[in-house]
């Protein structure tokens, strides 16, 4: 076992649970940190890992977090699904100050290996314009036009990486995610995404015995969506590997929201009337991935298929919504 730690920054969040678990499994020697309690971490720290409560926005906090690091996963950010990003631009702008202190205390510390989660969000809008847009290639990163707040502050921060690689020799990676959803995440309270906001408006109308549900936008905005063990392979093929440069971590399925609503629907055994609120936030109007390049890298492709992920994040959030209902 290593002498040196894997940290996992943002590891009480949704993505960064599961990938505390993984890595626990390989035996990895592990330092898990996030800005919640823990009591309101989305999954319990593996028993053997070290679990810290810190603010990444400040330095000094950075700088006790790398003390030991080897490598580093950077999945901490204040963000949440489209009705989170789209009205909360200065806290998503403010979550620069984590990427950059992160990696000015990892070159103190000599870490050598540094993960950035990016996002889809980097891409520009005038390619994901239309709901049938061809899937983004990493190149259409430029001319920059990312989503305002979110997509600028994670286009900067892919930057910074990168400097700091040619700069200080710190092994930088980074992977653009693809809308990922699954187990443990966020599906209620204003920072949900589609996929468990979806399950979560239809597992409460079927056990209110109510026959209707509210969709943001028409419905016919389109979406790729990747599965959390889909999107955690790819994830340490990418910090592994021997490629500095940003790649996809996505799937290629591409379907409108409506088509999604009919998944779950299909899955729970209901069918809702569709309430379409025009005035809510709904994003760009077509994103897919394109995987060309993490296949040819690594030949990663997504394994989980929208329907078997849906039906599996489906019966969970149905299980979190009933347990609420109790008295």
């Amino acid at each position: 076992m290593s002498e040196t730690f894997t940290v996992i920054t943002g590891a009480g969040g949704f993505i960064g649970g599961h990938l505390a678990a993984a890595l626990c499994n390989r035996g990895e020697r592990l330092r898990l940190v996030d800005v919640k309690p823990l009591a309101r971490w989305h999954q319990p720290p593996p028993p053997d890992a070290e679990a810290l409560t810190a603010d990444l926005r400040d330095l000094a906090a950075c700088r006790r977090t790398m003390a030991g690091a080897g490598a580093v996963y950077n999945l901490a950010a204040d963000m949440g699904g489209m009705g989170f990003i789209e009205t909360n631009k200065t806290a998503c702008m403010l979550n620069v100050l984590i990427n950059t202190h992160l990696l000015m205390a990892a070159k103190e510390a000599g870490v050598r290996r540094f993960f950035f989660a990016s996002s889809a969000c980097v891409y520009a809008a005038d390619k994901q314009l239309t709901p049938d847009i061809p899937p983004l290639r990493e190149d259409d990163a430029y001319p920059a036009m990312p989503e305002d707040g979110y997509g600028w502050e994670k286009l900067f921060s892919e930057r910074l990486c990168r400097h700091y690689r040619e700069d200080h020799g710190i092994e930088t990676r980074v992977a653009r995610y693809h809308n990922v959803y699954g187990t443990h995440e966020t599906f209620d309270g204003g920072r949900e995404k589609a996929p468990a906001a979806i399950c979560r408006k239809i597992a409460e109308a079927k056990l209110a015995g109510r026959t209707e549900i509210e969709i943001w936008g028409d419905g016919e905005q389109t979406r790729s969506f990747t599965y959390i063990d889909d999107c955690l392979r790819g994830t340490q093929l990418v910090m592994n590997g021997p490629h500095a440069e940003p790649v996809n971590v996505g799937s290629t399925e591409m379907v409108t929201i409506n088509q999604l609503v009919t998944i779950v629907e299909e899955i729970a055994g209901v069918k809702m009337r569709r309430n379409y609120n025009l005035a809510a936030p709904r994003g760009v109007r077509g994103r897919n991935s394109d995987n060309t390049l993490i296949a040819a890298r690594y030949g990663w492709q997504p394994a989980t298929s929208l329907r078997t992920g849906m039906e599996k994040l489906y019966r969970w959030v149905y299980d979190q919504v009933a347990s609420q209902r109790l008295p």
